[in-house]
């Protein structure tokens, strides 16, 4: 026998136990190979769905986000005009009340100082007056000593009364 060449028994029943083991095979282990080979498809198959699936699902979920960015974005602008809108109406009522607080302590105080004119001028003139009584009553007391002179003052003094009345007048 050479080891080249088999003999016709060996191959024989080489053909033979191929055929039994093949024939075993195909009976309990093909099946079983078949049926597992099959249900991991079935799983790829059934996981590529469901990871389309998640891919659509989340497709939608980002579109839905970007428009709910959006529309906050838009919501945001809005708040920020209104805003605008708003602080420009309070400075401008804050300047409008400031300005008619400041009139009006303009317009008191304006009152007081002419209250106090008033008021010190007729305290001037009543000192005025005062002096001028008592300036007359020594200079009178000097003049009346004189007889001629009682005449030509009061005569002066008639003249200056109606002189001070035409004015006023």
């Amino acid at each position: 026998m050479s080891l080249l060449t088999p003999d016709f028994g060996l191959l024989f029943w080489m053909t033979l136990s191929f055929g039994i083991v093949f024939g075993i095979l195909a009976k309990f282990a093909f099946p079983v190979i078949t049926k597992s080979v099959n249900e991991r498809r079935e799983y790829i198959l059934q996981s590529l769905a469901n990871a389309d699936e998640a891919n659509r699902t989340l497709e939608n979920i980002r579109q839905k986000s970007e428009e709910l960015i959006d529309e906050a974005r838009k919501r945001q602008q809005e708040l920020i005009r209104e805003a605008t809108a708003k602080s420009g109406l309070i400075i401008e009522k804050a300047k409008e009340d400031a300005a008619l607080q400041s009139k009006q302590k303009l317009e008191e105080a304006l009152r007081l100082i002419e209250l106090q004119k008033q008021k010190a001028l007729g305290e001037i003139r009543s000192q005025v007056a005062m002096l001028s009584v008592d300036i007359a009553e020594k200079i009178l007391r000097q003049q009346l000593d004189l007889e001629s002179n009682h005449e030509r003052l009061i005569t002066q003094f008639l003249d200056e009364i109606e002189d001070s009345e035409i004015l006023k007048n």
